[in-house]
Parts: C-alpha cells; sequence; structure tokens
C-alpha cells in the first residue's frame, strides 16, 4: 500500500510527463501502475487518499469470541502445555476430545496475548550491557583464552593458554597441554600473578564463556587472589579481540609450523616439553 506523499509524488511526476509531450499511458507505466489506477487516484484535480484502511469489512462468521481467546490463553498456561508448542497442543487436546481452535488460530491468539515465545518459567530475555575495562598502566587488566594447535598427527591437538596484558600486550603467562582442564587454567595464573609479582594488588581477568574460564574451582582461585573475573557476552566473539587478534598473529607467523607441530613426550603433572613451548614463544614474542 503505497503512502499518501508518494502518491502525491506519483501523480505530480507523471502529470509533469503527460504536460511535456508523454502519453499517460507511458508515463504510468513507468512508475509501474496502471491508468486506470492513475485515474482512480486523481479525483477532480486532486489527489485523492486511499480509503481502504477506512473501509468496512464484514466480521466473519468464525471469528473467535473475546471468551473463546481467554479459554484459549487459559489452556496454554496449563503446567501440562506451558511449554508445548501450538503443534503439540491442538493434537494433545484432540487426543482428549477437545477442538479450541486450529493451530494457526493457537499461534495468532498467543501473538495478540505476546505469550508466543514466554508462557510458564520462561522469562524474557534482557540485554546484557557489555563490560568495558580501561588499563591506563601495565598488569591492571588482563585477557586470556585458549587455542587448539595442531599436532603431528590428524586428530592430535595441543592446547596453548595464553595471558595477555592488556596495556602492553605483554604475554604475562602460557603453557602448552594436551587437554583443557580448569587445574592447568589454575596453575598458569597462578604463576603469571607470582612472576609479575602483583600479589593482591587489583586485577580484572577477562574471558570468554569456555568451561575452564567459568569453572567453580578457577572461579574460587581468582576470589581467593583477589582477581575480578570479566566475561563476553554470550555468542559475541569479538568481546575477546586481543587473545583472539594474538591467536591469529601466532598461527600466521611464517615461521610457526603450520603443518604439524613436532610431538613430545608430557612429563608427568606438567606442561608439553619445553622445546615445543621454544616453537610457541618464538611467535609469540618475536
Amino acid at each position: 500500500m503505497i503512502s499518501p506523499s508518494n502518491r502525491a509524488l506519483a501523480v505530480e511526476l507523471i502529470q509533469e510527463a503527460n504536460h511535456n509531450g508523454a502519453r499517460l499511458a507511458k508515463a504510468c507505466e513507468e512508475l509501474y501502475i496502471s491508468v486506470r489506477t492513475y485515474e482512480r487516484w486523481v479525483v477532480d484535480g486532486e489527489v485523492k487518499v486511499d480509503q481502504r484502511p477506512f473501509a468496512k469489512r464484514p466480521i466473519p462468521k468464525n471469528k473467535l469470541s473475546e471468551e473463546e481467546k481467554k479459554e484459549i490463553l487459559e489452556v496454554v498456561k496449563q503446567e501440562e502445555y506451558a511449554d508445548l508448542p501450538p503443534t503439540q497442543i491442538v493434537p494433545k487436546l484432540a487426543d482428549k476430545g477437545t477442538y479450541l481452535a486450529s493451530e494457526s488460530t493457537f499461534y495468532r491468539v498467543l501473538r495478540e496475548g505476546k505469550m508466543q515465545h514466554h508462557r510458564g518459567r520462561s522469562q524474557k530475555p534482557t540485554r546484557r550491557i557489555p563490560e568495558s575495562h580501561l588499563a591506563l598502566s601495565p598488569n591492571q587488566v588482563w585477557t586470556w583464552d585458549i587455542t587448539w594447535l595442531g599436532g603431528p598427527v590428524k586428530g592430535l591437538y595441543y592446547r596453548l593458554y595464553l595471558i595477555l596484558d592488556l596495556f602492553s600486550r605483554k604475554a604475562v603467562g602460557w603453557e602448552v597441554w594436551e587437554k583443557e582442564e580448569a587445574t592447568h587454567a589454575e596453575s598458569l595464573v597462578k604463576k603469571a600473578v607470582i612472576n609479575e609479582r602483583i600479589q593482591g594488588a587489583p586485577l580484572v581477568l577477562h574471558s570468554d564463556n569456555g568451561s575452564p574460564m567459568k569453572a567453580e574451582t578457577f572461579l574460587s582461585l581468582l576470589e581467593k587472589l583477589g582477581i575480578q573475573s570479566s566475561f563476553s557476552r554470550p555468542r559475541v566473539s569479538n568481546d575477546n579481540p586481543y587473545s583472539e587478534a594474538m591467536f591469529r598473529t601466532l598461527k600466521y607467523r611464517p615461521n610457526y609450523p603450520h603443518k604439524a607441530l613436532p610431538h613430545f613426550r608430557k612429563p608427568d603433572n606438567g606442561p608439553i616439553n619445553l622445546s615445543i613451548g621454544i616453537i610457541i614463544f618464538i611467535c609469540i614474542v618475536g
């Protein structure tokens, strides 16, 4: 449905083309309307407002009454149906010999009642404001993440744990392990805090929402160390850009062994052999 302003503009353009010698049919054709439509728009030299929105249409005989709509809403709020879509509610009611309305009518009534997606215990989504931290000097905000490194054979991967300082982009801590576990992250954070000599100083540690990052034991360690945890928003990959950018730089350096990293035996209760660590260190700090 064309708006009144666009309709007036179209009539003005057609009349201008017609006054300049163009045939009315050709001028209308340029705007993809028929001559009959133009004649319906223009009455006594004035552009007529579209009357379709004001037309009185007969009420369908099968239109639901307000009582029937209320009955549908009461049914869908019952515990048995609160978590089900209309495609399952209607068949379940039919098995009991009850027919209130069609599936499409159920959907329409739920949309009108703003209950299409939130019935029972489900809550409306709340917008999370992303956390923002400003680093004015080193060791105020750290960011960390885990990335996979290709091993010597297909299907074998190492995990690089890397902690960066947001202010200086310094790799304050890194280790390579064969598995992704919270205990390895705990050990790395402890070592980084000791090496940087910031025990007890205010510090923010930012990460994504991976399982090692949100493990209870890991969060308890951060609380004991006085470190404030910070997390990215769910499904927002660019909330932890510094670690991701470092991983990209690491894996695209010319001296990075992109085909496969060599295989080394892991010492008991320790990270991967130092030789592979040297490879990563060279790639990180150049």
